[in-house]
């Protein structure tokens, strides 16, 4: 029996098949997509073996629920929401719920604006990732994705003004950082 294959395939096309749970289709969504997925994990993890936990486990969420894709939309984007719903799974397992007071917290003005620029994207990359997992997911959260603190409060489970809290003394500790190395 001779089986002929096209040449290349269209997203619709993987995309069924992964629903099928052809192997191939699952390979070439993975091969596709896992440089930029694993940059998005790296910001949640505090370290590469997380960033990996976290982007397999969210890999296993995309093959178990490419059903739900919906024809039409950004297959990028549909995978980033899983990685980062993924990222704050993990994030939930390993919280110990630290605050304090955002009154008690100092100015964030900085002397050098210009020192981030200094920095390589590993260095800054490795500074978010010494924050602790409530800092730096509520950091990610609001400035990398764009989310209120409203809708920080419902995905972490706290209130609005511990994700304002967090977010602050995130800031501080990067501000920190940079004065400190730069």
């Amino acid at each position: 029996m001779k089986i002929t294959l096209p040449l290349s395939y269209t997203e619709q096309d993987i995309v069924q098949a992964c629903a099928l749970r052809k192997r191939w289709a699952q390979k070439l969504i993975y091969e596709q997509y896992y440089s930029a997925m694993l940059g998005v994990c790296l910001r949640y993890a505090s370290n590469q073996e997380d960033a990996l936990d976290i982007l397999h486990d969210g890999f296993i969420k995309v093959f178990k629920n490419i059903h739900r894709y919906e024809q039409g939309t950004s297959l990028n984007a549909w995978i980033r929401r899983l990685m980062i719903n993924t990222s704050i799974d993990y994030y939930r397992k390993l919280i110990k719920r630290r605050t304090e007071n955002i009154d008690t917290v100092l100015d964030l003005k900085g002397k050098d604006v210009d020192a981030v620029s200094k920095c390589s994207e590993k260095e800054i990359l490795g500074a978010v990732q010494s924050l602790t997992p409530a800092y730096r997911a509520v950091f990610n959260l609001y400035v990398l994705e764009g989310y209120s603190h409203k809708e920080i409060a419902v995905f972490l489970n706290i209130s609005e003004s511990t994700s304002r809290s967090n977010l602050v003394k995130a800031r501080q500790k990067l501000k920190d950082f940079v004065e400190k190395n730069y």
